[in-house]
């Protein structure tokens, strides 16, 4: 079921068993379906007669039908003609601020044994900020799921205590925030946004590994949010004493609290992920197609979000453009191939913001020590994550193909001599692919 009219259809099909066909034609004749996604369906008919009957006496066999379809409850919202520009009002204001919309709440969270503990953790914490775990650090790989239980946080806090002050950050928009303020003397305003937060969310805390004064404002507000009996939620895809370059007094602090980590969901939760996510768009996909995508995409939730959605639109754009099992084999290979697709200049940008370089830094002519080594990591990565050739590599970073050749020697006997290069190498690596 591939379209809004048809599920309608679908809908209208099954109410037929229940309801006269005057009945069907009466009510639902002038009917239209507006939106259905998010576990809602909107529909619109034309008179507020219409409206309150549909609404009083047909929403509990419509929703039946719906859950029936979907497996999933749906709820019913019908709109008149005279509403209709207020519902456009309303959409419109909804997306202009992902955090006040509820894509991620904690009744869209697939829950399985690969995350259930985390789960229960952030629940826990958003019925008792700094009561039960401060901070809350939550940590696995990318696409699993943090940033939703981290959202999930924000709006059962923001509901439940509307007068919080909430702060949401990612950890490089905190370093480049910090940046700006030294750079504009506004270091007292700086403090002052975070300092006085009730509930401090901070995604993807690893990037302030290593940069010195980042850590060292961090480290303040940390203690001073503590003290305060302020809740702070922390995001990572590392748990702290696997951050290379992360104080240790920062460590400390972030095991205080509790260290909750997901892992890649089991079979079972990527298929129930690949339902969910489909009925939440108004597709029903069949059992083939969501057993398909859960043998392929194992580790990572969002690449399953990404799959439905384009299978979505390639059902609105091309209707007859082949059987739904096809075009999902199809994306699938397409995602795998994008995903492992990494270009060059955005492997020198992850690098350079690693080692608080500009990209024009990393790839010039410097034998600074520290500009040097980032170059070579540059080039051995670049070899490792992509099909460049020594040469394109040398192209890429001014330097001739026996340089190149060195620098990913240099690099590899690093990781084999140093436990900390190493580890070093790993995260900067995990910077790129987790994108």
């Amino acid at each position: 079921m591939n379209s809004n009219e048809e599920v309608w259809d679908k809908v209208l099909e099954m109410l037929e068993s229940e309801l006269t066909p005057t009945a069907i034609k009466t009510w639902f004749g002038s009917c239209r379906v507006i939106s259905l996604r998010d576990n809602l369906l909107v529909l619109h008919t034309p008179s507020e007669f219409s409206r309150d009957v549909i609404t009083s006496r047909y929403s509990s066999g419509i929703g039946n039908a719906l859950k029936e379809i979907f497996g999933n409850e749906f709820d019913l919202r019908v709109i008149c003609d005279s509403e209709l520009d207020k519902y456009e009002a309303e959409k419109k204001a909804g997306s202009a601020n992902t955090f006040d919309g509820d894509q991620f709440t904690f009744d869209k969270f697939i829950v399985g044994n690969s995350n259930r503990f985390a789960y229960a953790a952030a629940v826990a914490v958003a019925k008792n900020p700094a009561k039960t775990y401060n901070p809350l650090f939550i940590y696995g790989e990318s696409g699993l799921g943090k940033t939703h239980l981290l959202y999930s946080i924000g709006h059962e806090i923001k509901n439940t205590f509307p007068k919080f002050r909430i702060v949401y950050i990612k950890g490089d928009d905190f370093t480049n925030e910090l940046i700006n303020a030294i750079q504009t003397g506004k270091n007292n305003e700086f403090r002052e946004k975070y300092r006085r937060a009730d509930l401090l969310l901070v995604d993807d805390i690893q990037f302030i590994s290593g940069k010195v004064q980042t850590q060292e404002e961090f480290f303040h507000t940390f203690n001073s949010l503590y003290e305060a009996g302020k809740q702070i939620v922390l995001t990572s895809d590392r748990p702290p004493k696997d951050m290379p370059r992360l104080e240790e007094r920062l460590q400390s602090r972030f095991e205080w609290g509790l260290l909750a980590d997901i892992q890649p969901p089991d079979y079972e939760t990527r298929v129930a992920i690949a339902k969910n996510k489909a009925s939440r768009m108004g597709l029903m996909l069949s059992d083939e197609a969501c057993s398909c995508i859960a043998d392929n995409i194992k580790e990572n939730v969002r690449q399953i979000e990404g799959i439905i959605k384009k299978l979505q639109a390639y059902r609105e754009l091309e209707p007859d453009g082949g059987s739904e099992l096809s075009l999902v084999e199809k994306i699938i290979k397409d995602v795998i191939r994008s995903e492992r697709n990494y270009t060059p200049d955005y492997i020198v940008e992850k690098i350079a913001f690693y080692f608080e370089l500009s990209p024009e830094e990393l790839s010039g002519k410097s034998k600074v020590k520290n500009t040097a080594q980032a170059r070579q990591i540059a080039m051995y990565l670049m070899r490792k994550l992509t099909n460049m050739t020594l040469e394109e590599i040398g192209t890429v970073l001014k330097k001739d193909h026996s340089t190149v050749l060195h620098s990913i020697k240099k690099v590899e006997e690093g990781i084999a001599e140093s436990p900390s290069f190493a580890d070093s190498i790993r995260e900067i690596t995990a910077n790129i692919t987790n994108k």
